[in-house]
Parts: C-alpha cells; structure tokens; sequence
C-alpha cells in the first residue's frame, strides 16, 4: 500500500478528493475481535466524514486528509480472526529481527499504546521502532497500524485485556511493506 492509493486527483500535492475504500470484509466478520458497532463507527461515521468533510472544504484540511489516510491504512489491514492469525512470513521474520519474539512485539506495543493520552494512533515503522501518531497525521513509513484511544486510569485494565487478546489478533501479519 501506498499513501497515493486514497488520492483521486491530484494537484500540487494536494489531491483534490479523497476516498474512503471499501472493506475488505463485512461488518460482522472480524467479531469478536472487533464488533460490528466498532467498525460502523470507525468506518461509516469517523472514515467516511474525513474525506466528505475534505471533498466538501469544511474543516481543517490537513486533519481530513489524514483520518482518511489512517483509516484507509487501518481497514486494509484486518482479517476476519483466527485460533492463530500469529504474523507468518517477511512480516514475521521483520517482528523477529527487532523484537526477538511476537509476544515480546506485542508487550512493547501494549507499553506504547498504554501511553497514549486521548486519541492517537500506534504503530510499528519500516525501522522496527513502534511509533505514536497524536491526533491525526500522515506518516509515510507505516508498516501495522492500531487505533489507540487512550483510556482513563480506570479503563486502562479493560483497555489492556482488550489490545493483549483481540485488536492484535485481528491483523493482516502476513503483509509487510517492501
């Protein structure tokens, strides 16, 4: 994938209207992992109001581009869960080389992921190094990227269950950037 796979037209670097993908997948198929409710929202309400918002000019251009770039980024990627959707192939052997292990991986994520304040984004980078977006920003070297709603204290437990046992779950492992 490619940033230039939301531009329709572009002009001066600018793309003139964005789009939004369709799912690979229906609504229901990533449950329990992800809820139907989860990606309605994310998908027909957060998604799809960035790039109208930005077609129709309303709003904070650069914020519209880049919740339309993220959750393009962020759709593609899901699969509908497995007992083991553990990353295989280049994206396991990438995992490997700089975490040692996928549970080792997945640790540091949470650790990262847990941080953030508000909303945000979390993802691990073409240098292996995993990364923070705050709020809504395009970023050219992303390799898996998660949704993170930073939590109060309270709902950081429930948070945690959450990211160990299904979000990551949930992922395309087997594609990696080249």
């Amino acid at each position: 994938m490619s940033y230039n796979f939301i531009r329709q037209f572009i002009t001066e670097g600018r793309p003139v209207s964005l789009k939004i993908l369709p799912l690979p997948y229906g609504v229901n198929d990533l449950s329990p992992s992800i809820s139907k409710a989860t990606i309605d929202y994310h998908y027909e309400n957060l998604a799809k109001t960035y790039a109208k918002r930005f077609n129709a000019g309303e709003g904070d251009p650069n914020f519209n581009e880049a919740g339309a770039f993220l959750h393009n980024i962020l759709f593609q990627q899901y699969q509908e869960p497995s007992d083991s959707n553990d990353p295989t192939g280049k994206i396991a052997e990438f995992i490997e080389t700089h975490y040692k292990t996928f549970v080792k991986f997945k640790e540091e994520f949470l650790k990262v992921a847990m941080g953030v304040q508000g909303s945000g984004w979390v993802y691990l980078a073409k240098d292996g190094k995993i990364k923070t977006i705050v709020n809504h920003e395009i970023k050219k070297d992303i390799v898996v990227l998660v949704d993170c709603i930073g939590l109060p204290s309270r709902q950081k437990k429930l948070f945690k269950k959450s990211m160990e046992n299904y979000e990551l779950g949930a992922y395309k492992w087997h594609i990696l950037k080249k």
